[in-house]
């Protein structure tokens, strides 16, 4: 054989490696998509369950008074007990348990609170809180669900040899987490800042394209599937006259109202109660979700149901200046969220933050007498709050960003939300959800550790 055909053989079988190793990468990328695709469908099944418990919900309390004082009472001691019963890891957002998981060492309490068959039952679970009238949302549900998906997905995979074999649970876990968000939010710029500042805030997670690209597809598949629509449509404002003092005014009050309102959602009914009482509150979890449904339920007769579900129509009714908060009602929502997180059911706080946000900002403008642009102080606020609420003010700004395409108005959107976030520290020092995580973490920890010891 001579030298030039040597030569060409030589150069032929490179070729031939490199669309071997192309063709793995593609295979790899099309697993990581199909992945994606569930975490986005999955998604969007939770979102028109919701949407469809939530009209529901805003029928029946209208056409029935007393549908409230018997749904709220009653529902919500029985969605405890069947969180407690066949899911015991869903209560609460789903943002907790995923930071959890990342942190927990590797193992088999590693995906613990994100197993796929629980995690599901988060939807149902959701779906008849916002039927009942509980003040919860979905977002942060979506993040534990789209964690558990593609951990699962990623687990088949690696186990029949398909794909992901460079990927550890947690590069899965924070794919799926901040793709759930993206195509809760139908944002997908949103679930990669989730990921970056919220998810990897004292974890170590290799930030690799894989996951980003992961991120971004949940996203951009949930956009192809309802269209480029932002959540919140039809806002439309410019800065106002001394934006600055008004978007310092919005995030102290913000950041004070958020970091009480992250303060006693993660110290619970009992630190707030009697001493006397506080056994009775703990021993007694079913009871107590009757009781806060009772308080509910006088709460949204007081505001003609305004307080229940997630405030949706409210949010986008001020931001398209077509709603005014009657005087008090961002306080009853306040209330309302808290004590639905208390009751123990599943049920996220992220839209109904935004609302609270939102109702502030009402009331600032009316208490200001402020006549043009109360919507800009409304989208101020609202990501200010969500800001202060959660600590994680560039995820806060991003979102309200995307949901409203008010890209004009970021910077003053992360202004106040740098201010609030910065403020709620002086009452809430840890972040409100890697603190209700680290409860998680050792919950988990101390069960495996029981169960090793009876093995």
């Amino acid at each position: 054989m001579t030298m030039a055909s040597k030569s060409f053989a030589t150069r032929i079988a490179h070729k031939l490696k490199q669309t071997q190793r192309l063709s793995r990468k593609t295979v790899a990328f099309l697993f990581l998509l199909t992945g994606s695709a569930l975490v986005a469908l999955v998604a969007l099944l939770f979102a028109e369950m919701a949407e469809y418990a939530l009209m529901l919900n805003a029928k029946w309390v209208q056409k029935f008074p007393w549908f409230a004082w018997v749904a709220l009472p009653l529902g919500l001691p029985l969605i405890v007990w069947l969180t407690r019963k066949y899911a015991p890891y869903t209560s609460g957002s789903g943002i907790p348990q995923v930071l959890a998981s990342l942190s927990l060492p590797y193992g088999a309490q590693k995906t613990r609170l994100i197993a796929l068959g629980q995690t599901l039952l988060k939807i149902p679970l959701t779906f008849l809180g916002m039927l009942a009238g509980a003040s919860i949302g979905r977002e942060g549900p979506s993040v534990q669900v789209g964690a558990a998906v593609m951990t699962a997905w990623g687990a088949w995979c690696k186990k029949h040899n398909l794909a992901f074999k460079g990927m550890q649970e947690n590069d899965l876990m924070a794919a799926g987490a901040a793709g759930g968000l993206a195509a809760a939010f139908n944002a997908p710029l949103a679930g990669v800042v989730f990921a970056i500042e919220e998810l990897g805030r004292g974890v170590m997670l290799r930030w690799e394209r894989q996951i980003l690209l992961g991120v971004l597809a949940a996203g951009f598949i949930q956009v192809a599937i309802q269209g480029n629509n932002p959540h919140f449509s039809g806002f439309h404002g410019q800065a106002l006259d001394n934006m600055l003092v008004w978007v310092l005014v919005a995030g102290l009050v913000c950041g004070v109202s958020g970091g009480l309102f992250a303060r006693m959602l993660y110290k619970g009914a009992a630190a707030y109660a009697p001493e006397r009482c506080r056994g009775w509150i703990r021993r007694h979890p079913i009871l107590l979700a009757a009781l806060i449904g009772v308080v509910l339920a006088a709460l949204g007769t007081l505001y003609q149901g305004q307080t229940f579900g997630t405030g949706y129509d409210e949010a986008s009714g001020a931001l398209r200046r077509m709603y005014e908060a009657p005087p008090g009602v961002a306080v009853a929502k306040w209330i309302a969220t808290i004590l639905s997180y208390w009751a123990g059911i599943p049920g996220g706080i992220f839209t109904p933050a935004l609302t609270i946000g939102a109702m502030v900002g009402e009331h600032i403008a009316s208490f200001a007498q402020l006549e043009t642009g109360v919507n800009v102080l409304v989208l101020i606020c609202m990501a200010a709050f969500l800001a202060a609420a959660t600590q994680s003010p560039i995820t806060a700004s991003v979102v309200m960003m995307e949901m409203t395409g008010g890209q004009n108005l970021l910077f003053w959107m992360l202004v106040a939300s740098i201010f609030a976030s910065q403020v709620s520290r002086q009452f809430s020092p840890r972040p409100f959800y890697h603190a209700a995580g680290m409860r998680f973490r050792q919950r988990v920890q101390e069960e495996y550790s029981a169960e090793r010891k009876v093995d």
